[in-house]
């Protein structure tokens, strides 16, 4: 398995989780929006191994995209569901480093 599918994959699940409607904004807000910026941070890591690895990049793009506009309350929520949903689909559709 790629290391860019194994990143889609927790990524995504990163951003299912703070796309629970009360949770996710909770640890949000607790923490100071650094989740935030640490999901901007592994969404361009994310991003830098797809590239590398010749895979899609439009999720990691997406998620790029949610931790900027996700400070703004039901935005935020929505993005993280969506960019979830996204990850999860092009992780599962990812190719191997084998072309299998």
């Amino acid at each position: 398995m790629n290391v860019s599918t194994v990143l889609k994959w927790v990524t995504g699940g990163l951003e299912a989780f703070l796309g629970i409607p009360v949770l996710g904004g909770a640890i949000v807000l607790g923490y100071a929006w650094t989740p935030l910026f640490l999901m901007l941070i592994l969404h361009i890591v994310t991003l830098i191994f797809s590239m590398r690895e010749f895979q899609n990049r439009h999720a990691s793009i997406l998620g790029i995209i949610t931790s900027i506009v996700a400070w703004i309350p039901f935005v935020g929520m929505i993005m993280h569901i969506i960019t979830a949903i996204v990850l999860f689909i092009d992780a599962a559709r990812s190719k191997t480093a084998y072309g299998k």
